[in-house]
């Protein structure tokens, strides 16, 4: 049999199987961290077999990408969600914060996703490769706000792409502090952020210290 004849034989990925491996790895990675994550564990939990895994997946580090990409597009239709309610870009990259906030403040999101984001902000030294997608997901909505802003003279003088990078890093700042004490005051975690993000996309500071 001629190589191109065995490539054209092998069976086609099978959504069901490739969404079974992504959950059975989800909540490993949960319970013991991608450190703990092993394929063995992953197909045991599947109930599949190692040709069903390298079916869909050349390595574990593949699959932990997906993983995170998975948690993050969810997160991405959340914060879509939030901001389609919202009137001009000013409003639509507070309620960005806003609803990135919820991961630290509001006790009705999953717990899961907060442990999969910390597995994630843990892996951007370590394994940057492997978040990137999933980084560059999240932070979709917020660099087309702040294009549409920069287009619209709202904002001034930003590289959209950078600028979004920038807010995470602070709003992620604030939310791993009140992981940490367990004592701060969201309006003013909020209020506090808005007043630096704003103000450093070049919003007038009576507009920036507005409430959206």
């Amino acid at each position: 049999m001629s190589p191109a004849t065995r490539r054209r034989s092998k069976l086609a990925p099978d959504p069901d199987v490739h969404r079974a491996l992504v959950a059975a790895a989800s909540e490993s990675v949960r319970e013991q961290g991608v450190r703990g994550l092993s394929i063995a564990a992953v197909l045991d939990r599947a109930q599949l077999s190692t040709r069903a895994f390298y079916r869909h997946f050349e390595s574990k580090d593949q699959l932990v990408a997906a993983v995170f990409l998975e948690m993050a597009q969810v997160e991405m239709r959340r914060l879509k969600r939030k901001m389609a309610k919202t009137e001009g870009p000013v409003e639509a990259v507070a309620a960005w914060i806003d609803a990135r906030l919820d991961l630290a403040f509001d006790e009705n999101i999953k717990s899961d996703l907060r442990y999969l984001s910390l597995e994630a902000q843990s892996q951007i030294f370590a394994s940057p490769e492997l978040i990137q997608p999933a980084y560059n997901a999240m932070l979709e909505p917020l660099v087309e706000q702040l294009q549409y802003g920069l287009e619209e003279g709202v904002f001034d003088d930003i590289d959209p792409a950078a600028a979004a990078q920038s807010i995470h890093g602070v709003v992620w700042a604030g939310t791993e502090r009140q992981w940490a004490a367990g004592d701060c005051d969201r309006a003013e975690v909020r209020a506090r952020i808005l007043r630096f993000c704003l103000c450093g996309l070049g919003v007038p500071k009576t507009v920036a210290n507005q409430r959206y």
